[in-house]
């Protein structure tokens, strides 16, 4: 773990942040809590709402640091709303997650650190910073493989990486709970935060994206053309996807396929229809240097990681090639590359 001069932490409300602006203090560094103010709107997700800034407000008054909130709304807004509202509008599945990582904690945020004066910025994520030859480095899994978040931190690049400090990626969450009950935190027993923040578990996409797109009825034929049935709105299908497809009376299970657009119609077939043996992936972020070659791919947070060869067409353009044939990955998610535990870099599938 890099860390030099002051530190700013960013605490969510969360244990996990909490507990990373502890063990910085036990180790002797200047910490300074803040907050991300990001949405505005209904939240039920455990971050980003009124609760989450209080929360962490008073971790840090009980370790006795000073904490601020930093008001990033619009930023959260241009970066990560409007792009998620889009993505669906055009039938691509985005990852907002990794768009917030990318734009507000390690670009956003990093800026506000410079503005301040401070050298390292800090945050609770699952991961590790490790280095590889001299001064290179590398965000590799975290020590607790069920909580991992090495995937949703591909897009830190070496100046981000010599600043960053990721101070719980050497334990588990078990430790990290145990800690936060050992300092008696507020935090201690919060449970993690779950799905997007801007979207609530009452009404879910549909209510979020109908008040700022119009939602399509869309077809639901076979690979031949034959029509299924309907959804209520095209705009909320996923590849791959089974449920909520309505097709009562199929003989089979039926997934989907293929979406198409334009004529708001969505392709379905079976399991097997989804293989595939390639997978296009485009603004690619390169850990360090573009690499070619033999490695492994994770296309979910906590999918499994599958053998592949990285074909490099550009910097920002690469073709995997599966060792065996893999499930369709859905447009706009990311694909990771690892070389082992440490991550090579990432990019967004297209196709």
């Amino acid at each position: 773990m890099t860390v030099r001069g002051e530190v700013l932490v960013a605490m969510s409300g969360g244990v996990d942040s909490s507990v990373a602006a502890a063990l910085l203090i036990e180790q002797g560094f200047a910490v300074t809590g803040v907050t991300m103010k990001l949405w505005g709107g209904e939240s039920d997700s455990g971050c980003c709402s009124v609760s989450d800034v209080d929360d962490a407000r008073r971790v840090a008054d009980q370790l006795g640091i000073d904490h601020h909130v930093f008001n990033f709304g619009d930023d959260f807004d241009e970066r990560v709303v409007q792009p998620y509202v889009d993505a669906h509008a055009s039938g691509v599945t985005p990852n907002p997650c990794i768009e917030c990582n990318r734009h507000l904690k390690f670009d956003r945020l990093l800026r506000r650190a410079d503005a301040l004066g401070f050298t390292t910025v800090a945050t609770g994520h699952h991961a590790r910073i490790v280095p590889i030859d001299g001064t290179v480095r590398r965000v590799a899994r975290g020590a607790d493989p069920l909580k991992d978040q090495s995937y949703v931190l591909y897009m830190l690049r070496q100046p981000e990486l010599a600043r960053v400090a990721l101070p719980i990626g050497d334990i588990d969450k078990a430790a990290v709970r145990s800690i936060a009950t050992r300092l008696g935190l507020r935090t201690a027993t919060k449970p993690d935060s779950q799905d997007v923040c801007f979207i609530t578990a009452v009404g879910g996409r549909e209510k979020f994206l109908s008040a700022r797109i119009p939602l399509r009825q869309g077809r639901i034929v076979d690979s031949e053309g034959t029509e299924l049935g309907r959804v209520p709105a095209v705009e909320l299908v996923t590849i791959g996807q089974r449920k909520g497809l309505d097709l009562a009376g199929a003989e089979r299970r039926r997934f989907v396929i293929d979406v198409d657009m334009a004529s708001a119609t969505v392709v379905v077939g079976s399991r097997e229809d989804l293989d595939r043996d390639r997978l296009a992936v485009s603004n690619v972020v390169w850990s360090h240097e573009p690499f070619a070659g033999r490695c492994v791919v994770q296309c979910s947070a906590h999918g499994d990681p599958r053998p592949a060869v990285i074909e490099l067409l550009d910097p920002d353009h690469v073709s995997v090639r599966w060792d065996h044939a893999q499930r369709r990955v859905a447009p706009g998610q990311s694909a990771v590359f690892y070389d082992g535990d440490t991550v090579l870099g990432g990019g967004i599938v297209q196709h």
